[in-house]
């Protein structure tokens, strides 16, 4: 059986001498959105983070597109196909709108002018207020940039962290529609979300961490009409 676009397998790891992971398992096929829910200090953060390379760890693997990528860095990881989006801090608030995806664009080496092009059409907000400085902008925006500058990489994975959180309902419903429209361009979705049942709805394939261990996995619509995962991590 092929292995999927990507694999994060068996991943054990931590900050210092501390393990947060204990032989988590994350996959992703090609143009699939796949969610990480769970409590909070379940490790879902932690997860993503140790699929992008911020986090050493000392079992398992990282796979992507049928090359172990294991040993690479964040930055070498980018170059292979990997956008991150972290949850706070994601840009550059004293830079305009276009400046923070010319930055997302920064390992090119050909004209991103298309690409860009492609940023505007899915956040037409943006084309509109590519001149302001982005720390003016509104926490939805504010996400819509962060997932733009990512996007200017061209990645074939993106992978976003907590992309909704702060935002109010129509603006996450919105970030969710996006969110979509990408995968559907082909390129894979790994995101960690506070609002599990929203995102589990989107969602291809769903992932619930407890203390850092895989609790269940299946699809997005088995694991909102499975009651044990109701009860425990949807409220019923």
């Amino acid at each position: 059986m092929a292995e999927p676009f990507l694999i994060g397998e068996g991943m054990t790891g931590g900050y210092g001498g501390a393990d947060i992971l204990h032989g988590c398992t994350l996959a992703v096929e090609r143009g699939e959105i796949a969610v990480i829910v769970g409590p909070n200090g379940a490790g879902k953060s932690t997860a993503m983070k140790a699929v992008f390379g911020m986090l050493n760890i000392h079992t398992g693997r990282v796979v992507l597109d049928g090359e172990d990528i294991t040993a690479l860095s964040p930055q070498e990881r980018v170059a292979k196909g990997m956008g991150f989006v972290p949850q706070v801090n994601n840009i550059f608030a004293t830079m305009t709108v276009e400046e923070n995806l010319e930055m997302g664009a920064f390992l090119r080496r050909d004209d991103f002018s298309g690409t860009m092009e492609e940023v505007y059409t899915l956040f037409p907000i943006l084309r509109e207020k590519r001149h302001q400085h982005a720390g003016e902008l509104s926490g939805g925006q504010r996400q819509q940039v962060a997932v733009g500058r990512a996007l200017m990489t061209r990645p074939k994975l993106l992978m976003l962290d907590e992309p909704t959180a702060g935002v109010s309902p129509i603006v996450m419903d919105e970030l969710f529609d996006r969110i979509i429209e990408v995968a559907r361009s082909g390129i894979s979705i790994l995101m960690v979300e506070q609002n599990a049942r929203q995102a589990l709805e989107i969602a291809d394939k769903g992932y619930v961490l407890v203390q850092g261990r895989n609790a269940y996995t299946d699809t997005g619509k088995a694991l909102l009409a499975d009651p044990d995962v109701r009860r425990t991590f949807l409220g019923g």
